[in-house]
């Protein structure tokens, strides 16, 4: 015998771009638009009421087969989230498009997270977790995430800072700059910057990177799928650099994966 749902009463909330929303709580039908944030929906125990996903959110591995896939982050399927009837989608300022999320906001309840540092995804997951009635959830895993940093700095102190730059595309090179969430966590793990200045996610000649002569050069996983292979290509343009592929989810997944990121910095040192 199916049960009745219990009738959600109305929640008025503030998003992280100070739009004012008004949520039914607890939410039933919830539509995430961020794979950072579905992981830490499923984390926070809310899988079953997770009915819509992106085709980019890969962890964990059961969201994609469990929910409907409504498209990408930048290019949404409004046939199949309407067939959903969500009662709260999720989204993010950065990973998500402007246009897109004023269409769904016409018709639902949508929560924006806007994320450059680590203060923010902290307060982004302690935020999340009270609007989908996980509050005491998300207060244990803010708390550890933050002490997980605080002991990482801790030992960090005495290291020498380092110049990187961090690349997230090939043809062409782009790279993670200034007012990044990438930038907030190269500092945190030690690095100054190589292209501190530059606009967030700029272009650049692989001359700009000789010349600035970087002595780490860092090749995300994620976006662009950098490989080994790679590697050769940079050592070219600058010989006295190290040059390595790290795990871009654990220099941009801002949600529960930051659990991880510490304890992975300590080995890049």
């Amino acid at each position: 015998m199916e049960l009745p749902l219990i009738p959600s009463l109305p929640l008025n909330v503030t998003d992280q771009m100070g739009r004012r929303v008004a949520v039914p709580f607890p939410p039933q039908r919830i539509v995430s638009l961020v794979p950072s944030q579905t992981e830490l929906l499923f984390d926070l125990g809310l899988g079953e009421k997770v009915v819509g996903v992106t085709k980019f959110c890969i962890h964990p591995a059961e969201a994609r087969t469990q929910a409907t896939v409504i498209g990408g982050t930048k290019n949404f399927d409004f046939d199949k989230i309407a067939a959903l009837k969500p009662d709260l989608i999720i989204g993010n300022k950065e990973e998500n498009y402007q246009d897109g999320i004023e269409q769904l906001a016409d018709q639902y309840p949508v929560w924006l997270s806007d994320i450059s540092n680590l203060t923010e995804a902290l307060d982004m997951i302690r935020r999340v977790g009270f609007i989908v009635g996980a509050k005491e959830k998300a207060t244990v895993l803010a708390d550890e995430i933050e002490a997980s940093f605080a002991t990482f700095a801790a030992s960090a102190t005495e290291v020498a800072l380092v110049s990187a730059a961090y690349f997230i595309w090939r043809k062409p090179y782009m790279v993670a700059t200034t007012g990044t969430f990438i930038d907030d966590m190269l500092r945190r793990v030690g690095f100054v910057n190589a292209f501190t200045g530059l606009s967030r996610y700029p272009e650049i000649t692989a001359e700009q990177l000789a010349t600035t002569a970087p002595q780490r050069i860092l090749l995300s996983s994620e976006p662009y799928p950098f490989a080994e292979k790679h590697v050769a290509e940079f050592q070219q343009i600058c010989p006295t650099a190290k040059v390595e592929i790290v795990d871009g989810e654990l220099f941009s997944w801002y949600g529960s994966r930051l659990l991880k990121s510490a304890a992975y910095f300590t080995q890049l040192h």
